[in-house]
């Protein structure tokens, strides 16, 4: 909103400093202030809200250290989150782009599942809250969505490579381009193509996927491309929901990847850059870089009152929201399939779980008594089991996060 009325006076009124705005780092950075802003001043009384209102987190007790010291802390805090993300995202934004309406459907979404799981485990006193079904349709309908648009779209196109020979008709005209002394035609195009760490040229196309049908297997890279989506919005949101059982575990490694993402947007936004680092541009990308600086900004402002001892928890309003909103603008800027290494954390926790719940049953089944691989699941439980500090535990997963993300940005000249 703000974005246009300076737009507007700068076209209609000569003043000194509108011109900032145009810049998307100036917006970014405004972007986290008041996010941070949101989410410390006005968290504050969101979170007394929520104590008169008795929305007490009830815990398990699992035999973990300081545990049962948790009982009644306030949840669902995941709504200073959400408005963290979304005011500074609707002041700053450019409303008309594609990407940034999807994100703003994205952290709806998700927050509404997520809510409404809080809302039945809290008012509903169902410690099961909302059942797995129902958040797996929530999940399986926000990939729909995303999937169909990002195929269909007119307005998310891909900048490729192209041979003379093969212009893409009712595409954007084909641009001569020199890469040292070497030209070269590129043109904006429909495209099922991403980024893949180490393989040729970093770029995969999905729908090579579907080679063997032969002759026009193309045409229905769109089924590939879907699955995939869904298949990673359900597997992150469930990996970040998992992840948030102990003090500022989820918030601080959310901020980490958030801040690789935001950079990844803009080097992809950016013709000048992508064309320097000969990675994929991706034309009017780079607005996401002000939704992810209002994601950072959340974030770490929640992690104000979420660091050890936690004074709120984000809930699921918040963890299944910032699992989908870090799939979801992973798939946007095509790079999803840096996830596994990038989103190493939440994978990492997952896979604990399923292994966990795999091999008990295989022993239960072959020997008569479930046996375990880890002490307790998800991997900072077994960590607590150990005799771990819990703010230890959380500061080395931290560090490991930072390393991943390094690496995810490495990945980008590693061919």
């Amino acid at each position: 909103m703000l974005y246009y009325f300076f737009e507007y006076l700068r076209q209609h009124y000569d003043i000194p400093g509108l011109r900032l705005f145009q810049y998307i780092t100036f917006r970014t950075s405004l972007a986290i202030i008041i996010s941070l802003i949101i989410t410390t001043v006005y968290g504050r009384r969101i979170i007394n809200y929520l104590h008169k209102m008795q929305v007490g987190e009830t815990v398990r007790n699992l035999g973990l250290e300081g545990q049962m010291q948790k009982q009644g802390t306030p949840t669902m805090g995941g709504i200073m989150i959400l408005l963290g993300i979304l005011v500074p995202t609707l002041l700053l934004a450019n409303l008309t782009n594609v990407y940034v309406i999807l994100m703003i459907i994205t952290t709806v979404w998700m927050g509404a599942v997520g809510f409404l799981d809080d809302y039945i485990k809290v008012f509903k006193k169902n410690k099961e809250g909302l059942a797995g079904r129902f958040k797996i349709v929530g999940q399986v309908g926000l990939g729909l969505i995303i999937g169909y648009t990002m195929y269909y779209n007119p307005n998310i196109v891909a900048r490729q490579k192209v041979d003379e020979s093969k212009v893409v008709k009712d595409a954007a005209p084909m641009v001569l381009r020199q890469k040292g002394e070497t030209f070269y035609y590129t043109q904006d195009v429909k495209s099922t193509i991403t980024n893949m760490p180490f393989y040729k040229n970093n770029e995969f196309d999905y729908a090579k996927v579907l080679k063997f049908l032969g002759p026009g297997y193309e045409k229905y890279a769109f089924f590939v491309f879907l699955l995939v989506v869904v298949v990673i919005i359900t597997a992150v949101s469930n990996g970040a929901n998992i992840t948030d059982g102990i003090d500022g575990l989820a918030t601080g490694t959310s901020a980490i990847i958030g801040i690789t993402l935001g950079l990844l947007a803009y080097v992809s936004g950016n013709t000048v850059i992508a064309d320097y680092l000969n990675i994929m541009y991706i034309p009017n990308s780079g607005e996401l870089m002000i939704f992810a600086g209002a994601f950072v900004g959340a974030c770490v402002g929640f992690l104000w009152y979420n660091s050890y001892p936690a004074q709120v928890f984000m809930g699921d309003t918040g963890s299944l929201a910032i699992g989908g909103i870090i799939a979801a603008f992973a798939i946007m800027i095509r790079k999803e399939l840096l996830i596994p290494i990038l989103c190493g954390i939440f994978l990492v926790e997952i896979l604990s779980v399923m292994l966990q719940v795999s091999y008990f049953k295989y022993t239960k089944k072959r020997f008569g008594e479930g046996r375990r691989i880890f002490l307790m699941s998800p991997l900072h439980h077994h960590y607590q089991k150990k005799g771990y500090h819990e703010a230890k535990i959380v500061v080395r997963f931290w560090v490991i996060g930072i390393l991943l993300a390094i690496i995810t940005i490495i990945t980008l000249k590693v061919r």
